[in-house]
């Protein structure tokens, strides 16, 4: 069935294997997506920035500009969906590539079939907008300095908008939503993550890690987001005094 090109998902694969970029952009092509291929991770970055993308897969062996660095200037100025994709697989490089902004990682083992999977999981999450009655516009939570528009899926912190990735926000929202009540990071893991996700309990510390610094957060005194020894975070519903 065919898909009408301005319906077509845009997606930049940044990959040095030409090969394997013909196979997916082949594979995905039937399933709407328009696949795009840059061979090295100066071309990946110069592209992921300058055009328009729905999402964008990105290896981290590449020549010219390793992947990690690829993506943390990616995540300078845009929240695009990022699917890292590696030969490596190993924690540690997961860990990295989510600490550094990434929304999901796959090894490049995998199949065409997981990768569309988590491809449709990443777009659903980045698109969806927040459960609410029909004709109810959820309201803006604001808390001290942060302010979570929930329908336009934008954070502000004072007159700054910041840039968070998809599973960011829903963990921010999470939070905002329960503020000063402890989240487990098993609940955590349950109300932002899809099935298609891998999930292991690592990564919500990393998304903290992240999600503090950018609310500018020291770790030794914590004003938004805190730490529960044993049990798992909470949202301070007074930033105003550090813990």
């Amino acid at each position: 069935m065919s898909t009408h090109a301005s319906q077509r998902i845009q997606l930049l694969l940044i990959d040095d294997d030409t090969k394997f970029c013909r196979l997916i952009a082949d594979y995905l092509r039937g399933f709407g997506y328009d696949v795009h291929a840059a061979h090295n991770g100066l071309e990946g970055l110069q592209r992921a920035t300058g055009e328009s993308w729905q999402a964008i897969i990105l290896d981290v062996m590449l020549p010219s500009m390793d992947g990690f660095e690829v993506l943390k200037r990616i995540r300078e100025s845009s929240s695009v969906p990022i699917l890292m994709l590696t030969a490596l697989g190993e924690e540690p490089d997961r860990i990295i590539g989510l600490e550094m902004g990434a929304d999901d990682y796959l090894p490049k083992t995998s199949s065409p079939r997981e990768l569309l999977a988590r491809l449709r999981a990443l777009l659903r999450r980045a698109s969806s907008p927040v459960a609410q009655s029909p004709g109810e516009t959820p309201p803006d939570i604001v808390i001290g300095p942060l302010a979570i528009n929930q329908a336009a899926r934008l954070a502000l912190l004072g007159d700054e908008e910041l840039t968070l990735t998809p599973v960011e926000f829903d963990l921010l929202l999470v939070l905002a939503q329960a503020r000063n009540r402890v989240k487990s990071r098993e609940e955590l893991l349950n109300e932002i993550r899809d099935r298609n996700y891998e999930v292991f309990d690592r990564s919500i510390d990393v998304h903290i890690s992240a999600l503090r610094k950018k609310l500018g957060d020291d770790p030794k005194a914590q004003r938004f987001i805190r730490t529960v020894r044993g049990v798992g975070y909470m949202l301070s519903n007074d930033p105003g005094r550090s813990a």
